[in-house]
């Protein structure tokens, strides 16, 4: 299905990303999953052929690209595997809230690096007792003369085993009503003192994308660390999260067309009472099946994709595409691994690793439930 935001210069630019990653990253991913990590190397790799931070300005080190690359690089990522989700959220979530809410010497300071892959970056909202409910934070930030001193603990932080720069939400007024109007936003450096990374969690799935929970205690941040005003994190955080919700279903998406891919395959080759999986009446039905949830699905994501470069997505958009996409990518994927029979619980078919890494995908950027709880918002109050 072609894509209606795409040019002929995004697929352009999709061959040549993509026979990067066949040469860099395929060869190598089994590898990673097996360290638990993405190589700084292949970071700087992405970096040096501009594949970090393309909507970033010229100015700064980036490209200066629409969203529509940003598309591209998210589903060639997830071709190759889930575990590199966190170049995702280094280029389409967090280097964001630099572009737009930092300092102009803080830009100056941080972009450059952010686009060649020196700087590995991190956003830390949740907390141990701070998922969803984003304005029970207990991170404190105490002004003290020029900056600020941060105590507190983050959890389940994407990139948080090797981030350079972390974008932390903290409390700035913890006596603030309602809570969330004392929430703002700091960036702190990972060689800052008091900054400390706690365990890298061992997860079902996505196993080189490194989690880790981070320590502050007593972090002290310069002022102009700052993201934008006081205040104001949880409106910047809001206003975000719609890209980011958005990013997890353009994954979800990639995620499932590459599994139904390889499902395809396998019934074509795998032969049973004498001919081919693909000859059963059964067989046929289910892909049938497959094949239209996944097309319906690119339909409604490549809409809200639509809307989202023209400014117009709203919130409940962004929740409905990626409470969707990841639903019905883990129900699209858990029938894949069930076309590949036994097969497919062996890590030794691509099939098992989807299978545990679209695990996730309902649960971070807001649970699904969420999602509905937004959504349900809209349309009826």
């Amino acid at each position: 299905m072609p894509h209606p935001y795409l040019t002929p210069e995004h697929e352009e630019f999709r061959q040549v990303f993509r026979r990067f990653l066949d040469t860099e990253a395929r060869p190598y991913f089994s590898e990673w999953e097996h360290r638990r990590q993405v190589p700084r190397e292949f970071w700087r790799k992405m970096g040096s052929h501009g594949f970090l931070c393309p909507m970033v300005e010229e100015t700064y080190g980036g490209s200066a690209a629409d969203f529509g690359y940003a598309v591209v690089i998210t589903e060639e990522l997830e071709r190759i595997g889930s575990g590199l989700g966190g170049i995702g959220l280094h280029n389409d979530i967090v280097v964001p809230y630099i572009v737009q809410y930092a300092r102009p010497e803080m830009k100056a300071h941080w972009l450059p690096r952010c686009a060649s892959g020196d700087i590995i970056t991190a956003i830390a909202m949740t907390e141990p007792e701070a998922g969803s409910d984003l304005a029970s934070i207990r991170t404190v930030a105490e002004r003290d003369g020029d900056g600020y001193v941060v105590t507190g603990q983050k959890t389940f932080i994407t990139n948080g085993g090797q981030a350079d720069l972390v974008v932390v939400a903290v409390k700035t007024d913890p006596t603030a009503k309602p809570p969330h109007r004392g929430i703002s936003l700091l960036c702190i450096e990972a060689d800052t003192p008091g900054f400390r990374r706690g365990r890298v969690f061992h997860k079902i799935g996505q196993h080189s994308q490194d989690t880790a929970e981070l320590f502050f205690d007593h972090c002290r941040v310069p002022r102009n660390h700052l993201l934008g005003r006081e205040g104001e994190g949880f409106r910047y955080l809001t206003e975000n999260l719609r890209q980011e919700r958005l990013m997890v279903a353009i994954a979800a998406q990639a995620g499932m067309e590459r599994a139904l891919e390889l499902t395809r395959e396998y019934v074509t080759r795998r032969i049973q009472f004498g001919q081919p999986l693909s000859r059963l009446q059964t067989i046929r039905f289910t892909m049938a099946e497959l094949y239209t949830r996944v097309q319906v699905s690119r339909a409604f994501i490549d809409s809200v994709i639509v809307r989202h470069m023209e400014g117009s997505a709203t919130v409940s958009d962004a929740s409905m595409a990626k409470w969707w996409a990841t639903d019905t990518a883990k129900a699209v994927i858990g029938a894949c691994l069930q076309l590949h029979g036994g097969n497919g619980y062996m890590e030794d078919y691509e099939i098992a690793r989807r299978y545990r890494d679209i695990a996730v995908m309902p649960i971070y950027a807001g649970t699904n439930e969420i999602m509905k709880t937004i959504i349900a918002k809209e349309v009826l109050d």
